[in-house]
Order: C-alpha cells, then structure tokens, then sequence
C-alpha cells in the first residue's frame, strides 16, 4: 500500500488509515478478539496508520490497539492519538456509555481539558493505556467550543513536544472546516483530520480549506468518507452524519450509486478513491470493527475506477465541475 510524509513532517502514513473508534465499542460491542483480528487484518491488507483516542471507548480503543500492535515492528507503522479529554475516574452513576455512543461501562466521565497541563497528561495516561514507547501524531481533538484554549495552550505545548522530539507531528481533527482552517493559517501544524466534509456528497473543504493546506504544506487525512453510512448503503432510513438522511440527500446518494454501477464500481470503491483528487490529501481514515471490514476497505480502495465516471458525475450535476478527480486508478 502507497504512503506519503504527513504534511511537512517526516512521518508517513498509509493510504488507508485505520480507524479505531469501531475496536473502542462504537454503538455496539465487539470482543477483545475481534478487535485483534480486525488490526491484524489491517496490517496484512497493507496499513500502516493506526488513529485512536480517550474519547473511544472510555480508552478501551487505546489499549486493545496498543495490546494488538504491541509485536508488530514499531518503526514500520504510525500511531496517532488526541488530546482534549481527560478520563477521570467515576463509579457514581453505572450503566453505560452509550449516551456517548459507546457500549463500554460509565466507569469513568470526560472532562474537557486544552490546557498545557491537560495536554501533558492526556498524552502520559494515553501512553499508559497503549503500553507503547510512543506517539508519532497528536491530534486536538474537537475543539469546536474551546478554540481559544486550544491555541492559546493546547497548541503551543505540543509544538514544544515536537521541537524536542516527543511527537513526529501534531495537528487538528474535527468534523467543520471553519476551525481547522484557521489553525492552518495561524499556526505550524502539520495535519488536520476531516471528517465528513470532503466526500461524494459533502465538498465543504474544499472552498478554502484544502487549497490552503496545499499552499501551507499542511497534509490532510480524510475521515467519513461514507458519511456515516449513506454513502455505504443509499436507501431511506439510512444516516448522514449520524442522524437520519433527509430524502434528497438519499436520492442523490442513489443516482451516485447508479453512475458508479454503470461503470462497473462500487459506490463505496468511488466513495474511498475520491478525497485522492486533491493533492493536499495524504489518507484516507475508515473505521472499522472486523477484520472483514477492513479487508472489505482495502480491496475497494484499489478496485479500478475509469476516468469515465468522474467525468459522468461532473456532467451530470453530482459534483461540482471544478472539482479535481484522482488519477484513473490500476
């Protein structure tokens, strides 16, 4: 599987990512095995770029992805985690987490913390609970309502821990495009994570966000690529960006998928490829729970997918015309 450096720094990532909020009980429980079995696969099928975080699971993605990447060749992969929130422990209320989105016990409860503090010890218990030697990115995790902070603490203290070599690479993961454009802008960050705004049915990012990451040097990693399921599985019902898909939207995801089958491709293959268009793109990050899915992911990331079919979605209004298109894939 192709890699690349990340933005300006010298960590390189894989084409595909994989994405470890799935193996952190996302919406429903997986075992301690199939998480295994799911990173394995991963690492068979060719990735190398493994993102988690506290939020996943309470730190249950963080340390079933450090157990299952705790024999693989440490210099041949890259790790990436976020800070943001804090894990403090709380047995006061049981039940689950599920008001959250995950089916892990209440046992602890997030606090928002983007201090230089915070930070440190984000990152001291993330390395605790991955039982790895280190971390190669840092992401700041949604910090929609403490931007402030965020640049004010968050950012500078982890551009002090770059400087002295205890981070590869730092950057920002969020799902609008408003936000991480301004940290390209006023910042040295190396990296942003998208998620959902740079897809088949969403190029938010690409008004002013990607175009300045390409001309900042700043490398981008797409997540959400099927925008939480509709562009998996176009039908009524099915979600867009975790809620139900309004009937436009879910018409359009249709007429998508019925141009990709003319062609001979999956939606889900023409989903993955697209972000590829854009040069400033480095990955492309999918979240998976099996290793069934991730092997799914891989193969349709190299299915072929003609020029053609670019071209017949631009001339028919299901994307914009200017929209750069990735190179016809082998």
């Amino acid at each position: 599987m192709r890699d690349c450096a990340l933005g300006h720094s010298a960590v390189r990532v894989s084409e595909l990512a994989f994405g470890a909020a799935g193996i952190g009980n996302l919406f429903s429980a997986v075992s301690d095995v199939q998480a295994g079995q799911a990173v394995a696969a991963a690492w068979e099928s060719g990735v190398r770029y493994f993102d988690t975080a506290p939020h996943y699971g309470l730190g249950l993605s963080e340390r079933r992805l450090g157990s299952a990447l705790r024999d693989m060749p440490r210099n041949e992969y890259t790790l990436s985690t976020k800070v943001g929130r804090l894990l403090e422990p709380d047995t006061s209320t049981g039940g689950d987490d599920l008001a959250n989105g995950f089916a892990v016990p209440a046992d602890h409860r997030r606090v928002w913390d983007f201090s230089a503090e915070g930070v440190r010890r984000s990152l001291e218990d993330s390395l605790e609970r991955l039982g790895l030697d280190r971390i190669d990115v840092v992401y700041l995790h949604d910090p929609d309502d403490h931007a402030e902070e965020a640049l004010d603490q968050a950012y500078p203290e982890l551009e002090r821990l770059r400087a002295e070599g205890v981070l590869g690479a730092i950057g920002v993961g969020m799902n609008q495009t408003e936000l991480l454009t301004r940290f390209i802008r006023d910042t040295d960050i190396d990296a942003v994570l998208l998620a959902g705004r740079y897809s088949l049915l969403d190029q938010r990012g690409l008004s002013e966000l990607l175009p300045l990451a390409a001309e900042r040097g700043a490398g981008v990693v797409i997540g959400g690529v099927f925008n939480s399921g509709l562009l998996a599985d176009p039908r009524p019902g099915a979600t867009f960006d975790y809620d139900t898909a309004p009937s436009e939207l879910v018409a359009r995801a249709l007429d998508l998928k019925t141009v990709c089958e003319k062609h001979g491709v999956p939606l889900r293959a023409a989903a993955l490829r697209f972000p590829f268009g854009h040069p400033a793109v480095a990955g492309v990050l999918v979240g998976t729970r099996s290793a069934a899915e991730i092997k799914d992911a891989a193969a349709l990331l190299h299915h072929h997918v003609p020029a053609a079919l670019w071209a017949e979605l631009k001339e028919r209004g299901l994307l914009p015309v200017d929209v750069p298109i990735p190179q016809e894939s082998a």
